[in-house]
């Protein structure tokens, strides 16, 4: 029945190469815009909360009372946290931090590598 509603000739089940890429593309953009939406909620909810209850539990909170689904939701919480942390330690605090080190040629925003740490220990150890 549902044959003669909606025929195959104007209706076709696969779309174009195009315009099966200009889908996805709109589709990305439209669930980078609803994560985003969250996350400034969330962050809001937080804000609003803050006297009453400690920020991770006001993402859950704000999950649970949404009830967004399991994939959207670790991504919201994960996003927020990340703007709350760069906004507990700002980039140029981090940045300033990172070449007053003993090591300036290290690039900034890259923590120094100790590999040869476990060998120095060990090596005073024996001494």
């Amino acid at each position: 029945m549902l044959g003669k509603l909606f025929p195959e000739s104007i209706f076709a089940r696969k779309l174009p190469p195009d315009a099966e890429r200009r889908m996805r593309l709109a589709q990305a953009r439209a669930e980078e815009s609803l994560v985003r939406a969250h996350v400034d909620n969330a962050l809001m909810f937080m804000d609003t909360l803050a006297e009453d209850m400690s920020f991770d539990r006001a993402i859950d909170t704000y999950i649970r009372v949404m009830g967004i689904p399991e994939p959207l939701a670790s991504t919201v919480a994960t996003r927020a946290l990340v703007v709350l942390g760069q906004d507990l330690v700002p980039f140029r605090r981090r940045q300033r931090t990172a070449t007053e080190g003993d090591d300036a040629r290290q690039p900034v925003g890259k923590p120094k590598l100790r590999l040869d740490d476990a060998a120095d220990a060990r090596a005073r150890r024996r001494a």
